[in-house]
């Protein structure tokens, strides 16, 4: 079974719905079964590429709405994340650019590590405030992978190095009408849009399962 996911980094829903559709996984019974592969979407491909606003700062000015508000409607999307075995600190989250995590990706998937590098740029956006644009942050990542950190800032270095890949998810973004994330692509057949309910995943997971049978 093959489940496309496109999403950001630093898209708080996305981390959400990826914990959800592991564990949806692990209770549906289909531990190695299926394929995850990661599609690369940026939220917003014109972020700064200098450290950010804070993310309430953002909210406020994207959303014209008071700190109060901002705080207001990020506490929801706390909770939602505690549903899922995860702490959020918007205290510490700044708005980023995502391009060079997503090119660096690309790179890890030849080495079967792109799932782990996106669970560890994941939890150092989320839970520690780290700049995913920092090339300091995205290293300090490959290193713990065990990857070949000269190859990896060889990477950073070209801003050309799989910009092709990530057109193609674009294109491919495009094709199916995704115009927010996270979406979920199974057996290129259902999708799941947003951080769904842990049955939601499950269900989909089981009428896909039960495809293959006929």
């Amino acid at each position: 079974m093959k489940i496309e996911v496109f999403s950001d980094f630093s898209c708080p829903f996305c981390y959400i719905g990826k914990k959800e559709l592991e564990r949806a996984i692990t209770e549906a019974g289909y531990t190695d079964q299926v394929e995850i592969e990661f599609k690369a979407f940026q939220i917003d491909p014109d972020a700064s590429k200098e450290v950010g606003q804070s993310y309430y700062e953002y909210v406020m000015a994207h959303r014209n709405v008071t700190i109060e508000q901002a705080e207001h409607m990020t506490a929801g999307i706390m909770e939602r994340a505690k549903e899922v075995g995860l702490a959020y600190d918007f205290t510490k989250m700044k708005k980023v650019h995502t391009e060079k995590a997503h090119r660096l990706a690309k790179w890890t998937k030849q080495f079967g590590k792109e799932a782990a590098y996106t669970e560890a740029l994941m939890a150092a956006y989320f839970k520690e405030g780290k700049d995913l644009n920092d090339e300091a942050v995205l290293l300090a990542v490959i290193k713990k992978l065990n990857l070949d950190v000269v190859k990896a800032k060889e990477v950073l270095g070209d801003s050309k190095a799989f910009i092709e890949e990530l057109e193609k998810d674009r294109y491919d973004a495009q094709q199916l009408g995704v115009q927010s994330v996270p979406f979920f692509v199974f057996n290129n057949r259902y999708g799941i849009k947003g951080a769904e309910p842990n049955e939601v995943f499950v269900r989909t997971l089981h009428e896909c399962q039960a495809l293959k049978q006929f």
